[in-house]
């Protein structure tokens, strides 16, 4: 397996990104950011969800904000509504149709532009799904058991066999990043793997179809651009999420809202302090009211001082209700037009469409099988 290179890797690490691999990808990503301040135009992104529920503040300060910053930067954007990806973990797909339609209403409300981006649902485009069949044979059953995901997953099985489709997971992110030549993908540091495996993907191709020179390449290598860590937890002090009932959704009311922060894990400790060692349920609601305020967590510590938790908990209430209100009322607004969200999807969809066709037209002929 070839090493990894210093402008970003191309082949999966076992079991995660090392602190090489890691600090080549943080170096690479800061020069990115300065070459999207130069000229945004290069770039083309993929990112998006998986329809399993609800979005919610960690989605919004982990990745929606972010996603509204390159696209307003003038960055090509494609969002993907993995809804396939919905079955790699779960025996049935659940209200996906719901799920999808919710999704879309969120990404409008917080400030994605259909003019300006394309949200589509991976389930509509052949093109891209169709990519599976040659990715597949590119790699090793051993290098996909390597990905930290799928041995998360397998860890996880309690003895149950693992999908097929499971399995190929970081296959079908890869198709998903390369079906419409994304050479740049926003990133935490546990999913560079995912990004890696793609560029060894689009490397193997392009070596064995005759086109490994970049310039003239099938698929661009794509790069991670890594975001800062944003870990909100729940209210329950675990990790936030759809499923758990612990999360702060972006759909919520003001007053469903307050009530869940009212009854946040704290401690006994009167004074207000940032020490997320020591403190992580105290300081997990100082960052929240932080990132919704514009503000540090350590300027709100000192100014609440002695308000004891209840205090801390009506200021977070404040700064989470006044960040997301614009967000709801947009949102309102756009739940109320169901035939308004699917065209959105609709043309979406079209353009992905075409966007695939043309990548998958030129793999087939570069593999030599366009009969």
């Amino acid at each position: 397996m070839d090493p990894p290179r210093e402008a970003g890797p191309d082949d999966p690490v076992d079991g995660g990104p090392d602190n090489a691999s890691f600090a080549a990808a943080r170096r690479r990503s800061e020069a990115i950011e300065r070459e999207l301040r130069e000229d945004p135009s290069r770039f083309r992104v993929l990112t998006g969800d998986r329809p399993t529920g609800r979005l919610h503040v960690g989605h919004l300060f982990g990745s929606l904000e972010n996603r509204v910053r390159l696209q307003d930067a003038g960055v090509e954007t494609f969002v993907i509504i993995a809804d396939y990806q919905v079955i790699t973990d779960r025996d049935a797909v659940g209200p996906v149709g719901e799920r999808v339609l919710s999704l879309v209403t969120d990404y409008l409300a917080v400030g994605l532009d259909p003019s300006r981006c394309t949200i589509f649902a991976h389930s509509a485009v052949p093109a891209l799904n169709q990519l599976m069949l040659p990715f597949l044979a590119l790699v090793t059953d051993a290098e996909l058991r390597r990905n930290p995901t799928v041995k998360a997953e397998l860890a996880a099985t309690n003895g149950r066999p693992m999908s097929g489709l499971m399995l190929t997971y970081p296959v079908h992110q890869a198709a998903d990043i390369l079906f419409c030549k994304a050479n740049l993908v926003p990133v935490g540091k546990d999913q560079l793997p995912h990004v890696e495996q793609s560029r060894s993907i689009a490397r193997r191709f392009d070596e064995i179809y005759g086109r490994a020179d970049q310039r003239h390449a099938v698929f661009p290598r794509p790069d991670a651009l890594l975001s800062e860590a944003v870990n909100i937890l729940g209210v329950d002090g675990q990790k936030m999420s759809k499923s758990r009932g612990n999360a702060i959704e972006l759909a919520m009311s003001a007053d469903v809202t307050a009530k869940l922060i009212r009854r946040a894990v704290t401690d006994s400790e009167r004074q207000i302090t940032w020490e997320p060692q020591r403190r992580p349920e105290v300081a997990n609601l100082l960052l929240l009211a932080a990132l919704s305020s514009g503000r540090t967590p350590e300027e709100l510590a000192d100014e609440l001082a002695g308000a004891g938790g209840a205090g801390l908990k009506a200021v977070v209430t404040e700064a989470v209700n006044e960040r997301l209100a614009p967000i709801r009322s947009r949102r309102a607004e756009l739940a109320a037009d169901e035939g308004y969200l699917r065209s959105v999807l609709a043309e979406g969809n079209r353009r992905a469409n075409e966007v695939g066709d043309a990548t998958l037209a030129e793999v087939r002929a570069a593999m030599g099988m366009v009969y």
